[in-house]
């Protein structure tokens, strides 16, 4: 279930929320809802995973979803060196020396 909540903000205040979700690629619901969460969720040390929580500004809002794509583009390696056809060997000449 969803509730609308309405908020009075002085000018100042919501031009740095705008600035500050803007700078990461949020709505403004977007904003104040982490910034909400952050601010509820459980004391520290119920959950140690959950803790680390909101730790880390600047994330993209959709990191869970695709994470393996956002991993992926962090990788930076050089291009593949293409090989020609393997080379045959000569054939030994003589026989093998056993001493």
């Amino acid at each position: 279930m969803t509730h609308a909540l309405q908020v009075y903000l002085e000018d100042a205040d919501f031009r740095a929320l705008q600035s500050w979700a803007a700078e990461r690629g949020w709505t403004l619901s977007q904003a104040v809802r982490t910034a909400l969460k952050a601010l509820t969720r459980s004391p520290r040390g119920e959950d140690p995973l959950l803790a680390g929580s909101g730790m880390i500004e600047g994330l993209p809002y959709d990191l869970s979803a695709r994470f393996d794509d956002y991993l992926a583009s962090t990788f930076v390696a050089e291009p593949i060196t293409p090989y020609g056809p393997k080379r045959r060997r000569k054939p030994r000449s003589g026989k093998a020396v056993h001493r």
